[in-house]
């Protein structure tokens, strides 16, 4: 595995329960629209959810959410996230969500039971998505959580799936 950084340092941005993919995460008009681009889609994440979320989000803060975050198989707003650094912690996010969360490279905690509860907000967390631990630095609590499976790291690691395909085809050529 390459120097990725597995551990995030930042603040926590909770959300809540059933947060949907088109509505939620990101507006509908950019997943019907079919927009793909990371600078077109980071100032609308979380717009209907967090209105001015990333302006002022920075580099290794972290979702904090409940039961079924994401719901709906699309990518767009994990893009988003992954352009900004972000990480994502909770407490279960539907399989074709993860799964697109996966193939975008963004790095994920899921199946990490009552994790809104011991935070809020601006707390000052650090998550060691490699190892499944989470800390709250600002009240002094720690858990640990199902890591991200080891089969899943290097596509994260590689910037999801369109990363895995560069390096194959490299690798293809070579052998070729």
């Amino acid at each position: 595995m390459s120097e990725f950084d597995w551990i995030l340092k930042g603040r926590c941005y909770k959300l809540g329960h059933d947060v949907p993919h088109g509505g939620g995460v990101i507006p509908n008009r950019y997943i019907v629209a079919r927009q793909f681009d990371p600078a077109e889609l980071v100032p609308h994440l979380f717009e209907e959810t967090d209105p001015g979320f990333h302006d002022r989000c920075r580099a290794g803060d972290i979702i904090v959410t409940g039961r079924n975050f994401g719901m709906g198989p699309k990518m767009n707003g994990y893009i988003a996230m992954r352009a900004l650094g972000l990480g994502l912690v909770c407490e279960s996010m539907p399989f074709l969500a993860y799964r697109a969360a996966i193939g975008e490279g963004l790095r994920v905690l899921t199946d990490c039971p009552a994790v809104g509860e011991i935070c809020e907000s601006g707390d000052e967390l650090e998550v060691d998505f490699r190892n499944g631990f989470f800390i709250n630095r600002t009240r002094g609590i720690s858990r640990e959580y199902p890591p991200m499976p080891e089969t899943l790291m290097e596509i994260v690691e590689l910037g999801g799936n369109a990363g895995w395909l560069k390096r194959w085809w490299r690798q293809q050529q070579k052998t070729g």
